[in-house]
């Protein structure tokens, strides 16, 4: 492996793919028997719900097992896993009794649902099958094992040797030009070098994924161009080019050879022409690549801290116009965005346990202003037990606290920050959603906290509530322009702003379970992203994958 190279978290000219494929797999066991004369011939037929609605659609069926009550399928069902989305799976069973493809021409065994989320995590998981009328008969174990593909990265250095000079009136600027073949006999473009202005150019350090470069065929043939750089708008000047695989190209250093560039045009024209010069591929060091998946099946688990605004802005809480008012047929903001949002977290916690914090009220009985209170109001344990424990904490407080002010973020930022500088094994990974409905008031501090946190496993969701201007909240979410605080820069970007608002008005349509998965796709899109960005930074591997348990016994 070669030494000296320092592999970027980002790497140009890429790609990263930010799903999984998963293969679930099916066994059932002590299926009724509906048959007189010999045992159920089962079928299962799989259903998925389309994002952000809520009607069954039929996905596949398995294979039909003769005369068994306790099928193993071999039959796969393959899914793309999507962090941010509540995938809802449902499984139903049948005694397949003539060759019709009508499922009611068979006799029903029962159904379970399961989401993908709470699967993947638990990588095995067993419910009982549901046949209707409040019965339970037999059981469904259902599998999840992400598909490996090709996990591995690779970091290049490449150099030239004896390479042509440039023209007459530009020096030599020599660049490579990396890409794949298509099926087609196609190229793709990959990867490009800088143009350094030597005859003999060391080019800089680079990584690709072997999906990237080759889809990870290692036998897929790579093509590397080079051109002297032209920068007077006309076209670069082609040296030569040479064909290989990354099977070349990952050969023992001892056995490489330096790849000779040939320019075809010329070889044509002269029969003494042997090359253009050469490339050679002087470090290569390879990398496993860790998905998200291979955390959590490896043991990491997500913990989500929530935060909500209690500031008077909101409007008194009694009042049917104030964002917190409690309306007994239609919930409002804070509550949907606490269930869009909580509904798909809680499936990687293993003990659905949340903690909820409050800021910006005075509380009893003194009236004192707090930043970081207990919404349960337990001055010692702000732990909520799932999410409707979270509501009703929410709901309850709001008849004991008097909303005021100011909004100020950095006490809550700094409370989970505290926590995770104690976790950062790789164990715990923790998320920060704040629900708040006005401008930040200690905007210095807020960023000195986030600037501090960005070295820590920790993600931070904010939710504008209502129609204030949140301008000045894109400035923490810092995909365009890093944040910096007090000249320090933050090591990642941890923050994802969304505005509500913007998922439609789902007080007026009532249409809040549509509301709910736009609002967590949008918020959760980048923390897969930003888990890895953590892990990969701190030279993380994930922990060994869960030990799956036993079929359950015949």
């Amino acid at each position: 492996m070669a030494s000296g190279i320092q592999p970027n978290s980002f790497q140009g000219m890429s790609a990263d793919a930010p799903t999984s494929m998963v293969e679930l797999s099916i066994t059932c066991r002590n299926l009724k028997d509906t048959d007189v004369f010999s045992k159920a011939d089962p079928m299962c037929v799989f259903y998925m719900q389309h994002f952000g609605q809520q009607k069954w659609i039929e996905v596949d069926r398995t294979e039909q097992i003769m005369n068994t009550l306790n099928p193993n399928f071999a039959k796969k069902f393959i899914v793309t896993f999507h962090f941010e989305q509540v995938q809802k799976l449902k499984f139903e069973m049948y005694d397949v009794d003539s060759s019709s493809t009508s499922l009611a021409a068979h006799d029903f065994l029962g159904f379970a649902e399961f989401s993908l989320g709470e699967t993947v995590s638990m990588c095995s998981i067993t419910k009982p099958l549901d046949i209707g009328q409040g019965k339970k008969y037999g059981s469904i174990t259902v599998r999840a094992e992400e598909l490996s593909g090709c996990k591995e990265e690779l970091t290049f250095q490449f150099m030239g040797k004896n390479l042509p000079k440039g023209s007459f009136f530009s020096s030599a600027a020599p660049f490579l030009t990396f890409s794949r073949v298509n099926e087609d006999n196609s190229f793709t473009v990959v990867h490009r070098t800088e143009h350094p202005k030597s005859t003999t150019p060391v080019w800089k350090t680079f990584t690709l994924t072997a999906q990237t470069l080759c889809n990870g065929d290692f036998d897929r043939v790579i093509k590397i161009e080079c051109h002297h750089y032209k920068n007077n708008g006309n076209s670069h000047k082609y040296i030569g080019e040479i064909t290989t695989n990354l099977n070349e190209l990952t050969k023992d250093s001892t056995l490489r050879s330096p790849f000779y560039l040939i320019n075809k045009e010329k070889q044509k024209k002269s029969d003494g022409y042997k090359n253009s010069g050469e490339i050679t591929l002087v470090a290569l060091q390879r990398n496993p690549v860790f998905t998200f998946l291979d955390y959590i099946q490896g043991g990491t688990e997500l913990l989500c801290t929530v935060a909500i605004d209690f500031t008077g802005s909101n409007g008194d809480p009694r009042k049917p116009d104030s964002l917190h008012f409690i309306d007994q047929y239609r919930p409002n903001y804070y509550v949907q965005a606490l269930y869009g949002v909580g509904t798909i977290i809680q499936d990687y916690d293993s003990d659905k346990l949340f903690p909820v914090l409050g800021f910006g009220a005075k509380l009893p009985p003194d009236g004192r202003v707090s930043h970081e209170f207990f919404v349960n109001m337990n001055p010692t344990n702000p732990y909520c037990a799932g999410l409707d424990g979270v509501i009703n904490a929410y709901t309850a407080c709001l008849n004991q606290i008097q909303l005021y002010g100011p909004t100020n973020f950095a006490p809550v930022i700094n409370h989970v920050g505290r926590i995770a500088s104690t976790q950062r094994d790789g164990t715990k990974y923790h998320i920060l959603l704040i629900l708040t409905d006005g401008i930040i008031t200690d905007m210095m501090h807020t960023k000195e906290a986030i600037v501090n946190a960005s070295c820590l496993p920790i993600s931070i969701i904010i939710v504008g509530i209502g129609n204030a201007d949140f301008a000045a909240m894109e400035e923490l979410d810092g995909d365009t322009v890093r944040l910096q605080s007090n000249g320090r820069y933050a090591e990642r970007d941890i923050v994802q702003f969304v505005a509500y608002r913007d998922f439609g008005n789902a007080l007026k349509t009532a249409d809040f379970a549509v509301s709910q998965a736009e609002l967590a796709k949008a918020v959760l899109a980048e923390v897969p992203t930003q888990f890895i960005s953590y892990m990969k930074k701190n030279g993380v591997k994930p922990g060994t994958p869960k030990e799956i348990p036993n079929l359950p016994p015949i």
